[in-house]
């Protein structure tokens, strides 16, 4: 048996439940994990209102990435061994003292981090990977602008398009949260509550626009975020938080030969995950443990205070990732 979270139907950070049930059993070519620690993520929010559609087979239980080590194998899991530890991509199930999860979307964790630490990567850096450097096809060299540049997923990549060599901007709501960004790598950091990133856009790229945008807003952005493109920019969507709907120019789409795209983490095949997963063990797990990139954690919750975890997702105040300590 097992400490679980679990929703009294949808709503508030209220119907958040610690209750106990059975500790899942891996199937083949899966893991049973012992979780140390819990990212909390936007998605789980969403999950937790009655926003977010589940697919077939997506376990209704909260929580998209765990650290911790293996507790058991399923048959054909080769790779690990019981008592090794791992951080790991969920389609559920991570608000738990056990998860289960393919051994392809397990990565090890990377020297001198903590669980909690551990526990802030893949969500995030599977993110950032996918939309970034797969779909927006970013190179060294080139320029992003990130909206959102204090949540996880800017501030991941924030450090990850600078260390790879290009040049990053970011818009934030506020001053605190422009400095932090800054002070991880950003070269410029624009408060869209007292500036224009349209504008400031412009003005830093001397008119030419960016490479790639990373955009989790959607709605009013849009179409600015086409202005804000260079020719042949790449626009890329992982969420649309003020609206699903926008107003396009498709002459401007056209006319600088743009590419608007997105995708959602979660629906990805398992074999997607895997590619990703090889790619950042390969590409970016050695600039971790080089310190090149560090997680960055803004608060810390105790499993059982799971709704001021979430309260503290809804200021939208927080300057990198809010883990849960479960084991």
């Amino acid at each position: 048996m097992m400490k679980q979270i679990e929703t009294t139907g949808p709503g508030g950070p209220e119907v958040l439940k610690i209750v106990t049930a059975p500790a899942p059993s891996p199937g083949p070519g899966e893991v049973l994990i012992k979780v140390q620690a819990a990212g909390v993520n936007r998605a789980d929010v969403s999950q937790r209102q009655g926003r977010y559609r589940l697919q077939p087979g997506m376990p209704s239980i909260l929580g998209l990435e765990v650290a911790g080590t293996i507790a058991e194998l399923g048959a054909g899991a080769s790779r690990w061994k019981v008592g090794d530890p791992v951080c790991a991509l969920l389609t559920g199930g991570g608000y738990a003292e056990y998860a289960v999860t393919p051994a392809a979307q397990c990565l090890p964790v990377p020297a001198g981090l903590t669980p909690v630490e551990a526990a802030s990567l893949p969500e995030t850096f599977f993110t950032v990977w996918l939309d970034v450097f797969e779909l927006g096809a970013l190179q060294e060299g080139e320029t992003l602008l990130v909206h959102g540049g204090s949540s996880g997923i800017g501030i991941t990549a924030i450090q990850l398009a600078t260390a790879l060599g290009s040049r990053v901007f970011i818009t934030a709501g506020s001053q605190e949260k422009c400095d932090a960004c800054r002070g991880l790598g950003a070269e410029a950091a624009i408060n869209y509550r007292t500036a224009d990133f349209e504008e400031e856009i412009r003005t830093l790229t001397e008119g030419r626009g960016v490479d790639v945008i990373l955009d989790m807003v959607g709605g009013t952005y849009v179409l600015r975020n086409l202005r804000s493109l260079a020719s042949r920019g790449r626009l890329v969507f992982i969420n649309y938080m003020e609206s699903s709907k926008a107003a396009i120019e498709i002459g401007l789409i056209l006319g600088k030969q743009l590419t608007v795209t997105g995708s959602g983490l979660r629906p990805q095949s398992l074999e997607r995950k895997a590619e990703i997963a090889r790619s950042l063990e390969q590409r970016v797990w050695p600039l971790i443990a080089q310190g090149r990139i560090k997680p960055v954690i803004d608060s810390t919750y105790d499993l059982a205070d799971v709704a001021e975890a979430h309260r503290r997702m809804e200021t939208s105040e927080h300057i990198g990732k809010i883990v849960l300590r479960i084991g």
